[in-house]
């Protein structure tokens, strides 16, 4: 296995904690990283191993850090096509197709996004000292459109830093049984696990779940359904099938929260991650990508009209 040896003197200062110190200069590596580094023995500090992340560190000290290259992830790669929509060497986004779980989980064991995006780089550095992709949010299976994977670990946290300050605008396209209460409006309620459903969301009192923000636009009226445009300021579980369906507007095709008697056929829900600004590693503008609807989707409109 290759090993990346680091040879680090503290400046005038840098005194700090050691792991601290560390995550300072290289921060290409997240900071739990270097802790388990420093509690596996692979740090020196003049010539002596140091095991404690707090051990401090002085003006004039010697750090010597030994990395070992990323291992190979415990998942098999897998060659699955991908709809890529953006690359460079920090990370890539795909136009997820429906009916793809985007994280290996029981019962979905092979088939999933990181199985493929495993199979279809070739250039990821790893992610936490493993040779994976860096998932920075989740579509749902049914759901189709735009994902962000991050190729190292820098990209990463740089990603994970604008989710988690909801910086990241997300537009989706949703086509839903019925008519919003008024053509723009704000959906403001808590989340939470469905207590009496594994599998479910519900929308509960704040003090109860966690906050909530859907705003939307209605795009176009059908006769009975109404197409309408999505834009999520948090990234709560089912938030959006959740807050369209608490307004007696339920996504067409959506199993968990549609109507038992579906209106229209469609071997999934009609929910789609459309558009994606983001500010990319290294930039300081944000960037604005688009993922066309499918042709299922597509086809669904026509009929309609």
């Amino acid at each position: 296995m290759n090993v990346q040896d680091h040879s680090l003197q503290v400046k005038a200062g840098e005194e700090s904690r050691l792991d601290k110190f560390l995550a300072e200069v290289l921060p290409s590596h997240s900071r739990s990283r270097l802790q388990s580094l420093v509690k596996a023995g692979a740090v020196r500090v003049n010539g002596e191993v140091v095991s404690k992340t707090s051990h401090l560190v002085t003006e004039g000290d010697v750090v010597l850090v030994n990395i070992p290259a990323p291992v190979p992830a415990r998942l098999e790669a897998e060659n699955i096509p991908l709809d890529i929509i953006y690359e460079d060497e920090n990370l890539v986004i795909i136009n997820k197709p429906a009916g793809m779980v985007v994280h290996p989980a029981p019962g979905h064991d092979t088939g999933t996004l990181v199985h493929a995006v495993l199979g279809g780089l070739d250039d990821l550095e790893g992610i936490g000292g493993e040779l994976r992709p860096g998932i920075v949010h989740r579509l749902d299976k049914d759901t189709s459109g735009l994902i962000v994977v991050a190729k190292n670990e820098t990209a990463h946290r740089w990603l994970q830093d604008q989710f988690r300050t909801r910086q990241v605008e997300k537009v989706y396209l949703a086509l839903v049984d019925g008519k919003p209460p008024t053509p723009v409006g704000r959906i403001e309620a808590a989340i939470a696990r469905d207590p009496s459903h594994r599998k479910k969301m519900a929308i509960v009192s704040d003090s109860r779940g966690r906050q909530a923000v859907t705003e939307y636009k209605v795009v176009k009226e059908f006769a009975a359904h109404s197409l309408i445009e999505a834009h999520p300021f948090t990234g709560r579980t089912h938030q959006i099938r959740l807050h369209l369906a608490f307004i007696n507007c339920p996504i067409v095709g959506d199993r968990i929260y549609g109507k038992k008697n579906p209106t229209i056929e469609l071997h999934r829900h009609f929910l789609h991650a459309q558009q994606l600004s983001i500010v990319l590693p290294g930039e300081s503008e944000k960037r604005t990508f688009s993922a066309p609807l499918p042709d299922e989707l597509v086809a669904v409109l026509s009929q309609l009209s």
